[in-house]
């Protein structure tokens, strides 16, 4: 069973930059696949970032493209979203996830998530 546990929130201001960490507990963090999603309130809960178990491989919505960096660390359990040039529609509830064996674009085929983090980017 493996525990996700995000961090790094908060309010800033459009044009700004917000970090993401999440943290992972209960299981060989290596083994899995890990991505980020969102929910916006009223919306279905939408794919951001995937990164493979090496980091090797990453992928990223369109609409975070060139914006967005999710990065890795296997001897720290930990995966990164670093979050640039933010807007307002980035604003929602951030998720980060593991899957065993990949790192797909369907929130459906991630095992374990995260409580969430909110990020707020005011206009």
């Amino acid at each position: 069973q493996v525990q996700l546990v995000e961090s790094g929130g908060g309010l800033v201001q459009a044009g700004g930059s917000l970090g993401l960490s999440c943290a992972a507990s209960g299981g060989t963090f290596s083994n899995y696949g890990m991505g980020w999603f969102r929910q916006a309130p009223g919306k279905g809960r939408e794919f951001v970032a995937a990164i493979s178990w090496s980091g090797g491989s990453t992928y990223y919505a369109d609409s975070v493209t060139g914006r967005f960096t999710i990065s890795r660390d296997n001897a720290k359990n930990t995966v990164y979203l670093q979050m640039n040039s933010l807007k307002p529609e980035d604003t929602a509830v951030y998720y980060c996830a593991a899957e065993v064996g990949g790192y797909g674009l369907e929130y459906r085929t991630y095992d374990y998530w995260g409580q969430g983090t909110q990020v707020t980017v005011s206009s």
